[in-house]
């Protein structure tokens, strides 16, 4: 990695800035109690067909994919439109935000920093709304964007393509840092940009890295 050609560094928001698993298992203790309470599984039921349908429908590339997903789990779970709206984004955007702060991964107010004086350019790129999940990491970025404003979810490229449009960089100075290469880094590939994958164990054809204090950012940034 050459971070003296890098001008703008896009990162990914889920399993990137914080520990997915770590949040997934304190919102399944709250979905739990929530079920007990209310006597009723309907609330678990729909987050799982939501996010199963959310998955196909990214890689099938559907365009204008918010509604589609919608219908098709409303249709599913046999309820209206506007309950399946209001329950993901309940579960999905709002009660998740008091323990992201707790999640969030070591290292990263000090890159961002790092980044920052070095003159990078630094974007957000999320399959999911970003803006209250970013500022409940404490983090700041130049340029935040999601997949509901570009009507597509990765691996398809125009979200990165807006990005770098936006931040007035080209495929070669841009570095997409996700954790997902058949979402993050294809759509990165498919772009023309570079492709740093956050993962425990090396990937085949990948530039990974294990956590935000490896040498990568630590020494050569």
């Amino acid at each position: 990695m050459d971070w003296n050609a890098v001008t703008l560094a896009v990162f990914d928001v889920d399993g990137t800035l914080y520990n997915q698993r770590r949040l997934r298992l304190k919102m399944a203790c709250e979905l739990l109690l929530h079920a007990l309470r209310s006597r009723s599984l309907r609330a678990p039921r729909l987050l799982a067909a939501y996010r199963r349908l959310r998955e196909q429908l990214a890689d099938d590339e559907v365009h204008d994919f918010e509604q589609v997903l919608l219908t098709q789990t409303a249709d599913r779970c046999g309820l209206p439109p506007a309950t399946v709206a209001a329950l993901a984004t309940e579960w999905l955007e709002q009660r998740p935000l008091r323990h992201i702060a707790a999640c969030r991964y070591d290292g990263l107010p000090e890159l961002f920093q790092r980044l920052r004086a070095r003159g990078k350019r630094i974007a957000i790129l999320s399959d999911y709304p970003a803006q209250a999940k970013l500022q409940a990491t404490g983090l700041r970025a130049d340029i935040i964007i999601c997949a509901g404003d570009v009507g597509v979810l990765k691996p398809h490229p125009r979200g990165l393509q807006l990005a770098m449009a936006l931040a007035g960089a080209a495929p070669a100075s841009t570095v997409m840092i996700g954790d997902r290469p058949q979402r993050d880094g294809a759509a990165a590939r498919r772009s023309g940009a570079h492709a740093l994958i956050k993962s425990r164990r090396p990937l085949p054809g990948w530039q990974t890295f294990a956590t935000y204090r490896d040498p990568l950012f630590t020494v050569q940034l």
